[in-house]
């Protein structure tokens, strides 16, 4: 007898690998499963469909970065974005979903206004619009270094960069948010 709660994992692992690597389109529910060592009908057993097994694994693993405190929100981001292991998947997900994929959209807008939110909360400035502003262009640098650390052979900044990344991304914010650490 199989345990319900490993297979979801498994599945959720396996359709993670896949959506980050191949992205949503190629990724197909056979191969998330033939990765899992399941039967596919599990997959929409548990999950309804493919999008909803794409929203469920991608949305968890993204958002847990946002738990815990804010007063380390920076270095837990960076920290996943360099990281040699690649656990930026989610991330890289999103980005490679078909835009036409409204479950695709929904999430990204999703994500995006969980980080805008988080990183604003941290910066240096009595302005609201600055301080999105300002999470804003923080979130598309960290995922431009994503996108670059996808590309073998990039310059991308990799774990030995980490505290210049702290610093760049902590200046943007502004003062107060370098003096939280």
């Amino acid at each position: 007898m199989r345990d319900s709660a490993a297979t979801r994992r498994a599945l959720l692992d396996a359709a993670r690998e896949l959506f980050a690597s191949d992205g949503y389109d190629a990724t197909t529910v056979r191969a998330v499963a033939d990765r899992a060592g399941v039967n596919q009908a599990l997959l929409f057993r548990y999950f309804g469909n493919k999008e909803g097994l794409f929203a469920e694994a991608i949305r968890g693993r993204a958002l847990g970065l946002l738990d815990g405190t804010q007063h380390d929100l920076l270095e837990r981001t960076i920290d996943a974005v360099l990281d040699p292991d690649n656990t930026t998947e989610p991330f890289m997900a999103v980005l490679r979903v078909a835009s036409s994929l409204q479950v695709g959209a929904d999430l990204r807008a999703e994500l995006g206004a969980a980080y805008t939110s988080a990183f604003a909360a941290l910066a240096d400035t009595d302005d609201p619009a600055d301080a999105v502003s300002r999470a804003e262009l923080l979130l598309a640098w960290l995922l431009g270094i994503t996108v670059m650390r996808s590309i073998p052979g990039s310059p991308a900044p990799g774990p030995k960069d980490r505290e210049h990344v702290l610093r760049a991304a902590r200046a943007l914010l502004g003062a107060a948010a370098a003096t939280t650490h």
